[in-house]
């Protein structure tokens, strides 16, 4: 009967683990196959917006992750000092930020970051200032 009720449990939790990712009140969910970002906000679709992700030859990871570092003029030490205003930390050196290349969104042109329009970046930083690093949820998935 244990048996039963662990079989139970853990299938119960892999059926609810897609929607505790969604829980926080802050979600920014990145879908790379469509090139978008949905952002929820307390449990409800506040914005979608165009994104740039990973292009040929570079990777945007796929998973999830919370915030962990804001740094809102930020310049990349990796990059030639390439302007990333609004970044959101989330996996080592990866970030959510704006970018110059506004007419690049919408399809991959990124070194693996997650770009967006610097006034959609400049919303997403001051939602994430004001739930919390810890309550903002980053979902990369397709």
């Amino acid at each position: 009967m244990n048996r039963f009720y662990a079989a139970a449990l853990a299938v119960a939790l892999l059926c609810l683990t897609p929607l505790m990712s969604m829980a926080a009140p802050l979600v920014a969910k990145v879908d790379v196959s469509t090139q978008t970002m949905t952002v929820i906000y307390n449990g409800q679709v506040a914005y979608r917006w165009p994104v740039s992700t990973a292009r040929n030859g570079k990777i945007t990871p796929r998973g999830q992750w919370n915030a962990y570092w804001l740094s809102k003029h930020h310049r990349s030490s990796i990059y030639n000092n390439a302007p990333m205003p609004f970044a959101i930390f989330y996996n080592g050196d990866y970030a959510i930020h704006g970018t110059d290349q506004i007419s690049r969104l919408g399809r991959p042109a990124s070194a693996g970051c997650v770009r967006l329009h610097p006034e959609h970046a400049a919303l997403l930083f001051k939602l994430t200032q004001e739930v919390g690093k810890k309550n903002m949820k980053v979902v990369i998935d397709n």
